[in-house]
């Protein structure tokens, strides 16, 4: 299948293109930072509507991790159907383009049973790639990266930004000198094709308004929020959270690029590697935990195709979700 996230490297068709992008736009979306009560909604919504889940989580995907992601539990597995989980290792490299090939399978199979779709996550690149398509450039360059890697070891990211300033100042403009991921690809981008990122990415980054979409995400209270993650990740720790990752540190094939940036993995394994104390590695997730639930909400405040509710101490998830099919249907 030629998916419409590769419009720019494979050329497709505009009617093409077009198809694809309303065919994710005919899906209802939940979203919202971790720890946003997204799965038990996620299963009541999905029963009302008679929808199939689709997991909209880029650590969902790998076997094994299973406590530091928060997948959804056997038992809401089990209950009802839900996809994009458990489907590679986590050795394995698994980019966006892949998994928007495998959700458009998967949304296919769901509407040949005459079922809804209902994607659930936090992953907002996923959400955004789906609905308005992406540059996907060139392929990675290790030689580059690890040079430039070795280069801001010795400088400083700080120099890293004055470059990309210099090539492509639209690009630093909008990046923090420290997000070093990103403005390495964008050099590499600009070294392989001599164009700047940002002049490849202009078609993709507008989107539509809500009444096109059926995009929630939930929104809780900062204070409120902070504590949902200082109690998930403490019961994390509790359902075994350090044995997860003893299991993971046991297999053959260590974590790939992508699985290792999951919250809260790297933190365990300097307490396995007894640099820091249990106490300090479980502050250590939750205010990364912290930091992350930020970086998300950003995410998706910078999505035009989102609509806000906001969740309220007391107020029963039944309820939430009656609320959520009555957005969805007006739509």
């Amino acid at each position: 299948m030629i998916g419409f996230h590769h419009r720019l490297k494979m050329q497709d068709s505009e009617e093409e293109f077009e198809k694809h992008r309303q065919l994710a736009r005919d899906c209802f979306y939940l979203v919202g930072a971790t720890a946003s009560g997204k799965s038990d909604l996620s299963i009541r919504i999905a029963e009302k509507m008679d929808a199939e889940i689709i997991s909209l989580d880029s650590m969902a995907i790998y076997r094994g991790m299973d406590i530091g992601t928060a997948k959804p539990s056997p038992e809401n597995q089990s209950r009802w159907p839900h996809h994009l989980i458990d489907i590679a290792n986590p050795s394995e490299e698994y980019s966006v383009s892949n998994y928007c090939e495998a959700a458009f399978e998967r949304i296919r199979e769901i509407r040949s049973r005459n079922r809804q779709v209902l994607f659930v996550g936090g992953t907002a690149l996923y959400l955004k790639t789906l609905l308005r398509g992406a540059f996907e450039g060139p392929p990675a360059d290790w030689e580059f990266r690890n040079s430039v890697m070795k280069e801001i070891e010795q400088v400083g990211s700080e120099h890293l930004h004055k470059r990309l300033e210099q090539v492509d100042p639209l690009s630093a403009h909008k990046l923090h000198p420290n997000d070093t991921r990103r403005i390495i690809r964008a050099l590499e981008v600009y070294k392989t094709t001599g164009k700047p990122i940002s002049h490849l990415q202009t078609q993709f980054d507008e989107g539509t308004d809500t009444a096109q979409t059926r995009v929630v995400s939930l929104r809780w209270p900062r204070a409120t929020l902070h504590q949902r993650i200082d109690r998930r990740v403490e019961q994390m720790f509790e359902r075994g959270f350090v044995d997860e990752c003893r299991s993971l540190r046991e297999q053959p094939d260590s974590l790939g690029r992508t699985a290792s940036q999951a919250v809260g993995y790297k933190e365990v394994f300097s307490f396995l590697d007894g640099v820091d104390s249990l106490e300090e590695v479980i502050q250590l997730v939750k205010n990364r935990t912290h930091q992350f639930a930020r970086h998300q909400e950003t995410w998706f405040r910078g999505l035009s195709e989102v609509q806000w509710i906001e969740r309220e101490v007391g107020v029963e998830a039944e309820e939430v979700a009656d609320k959520l099919i009555a957005i969805y249907g007006q739509t």
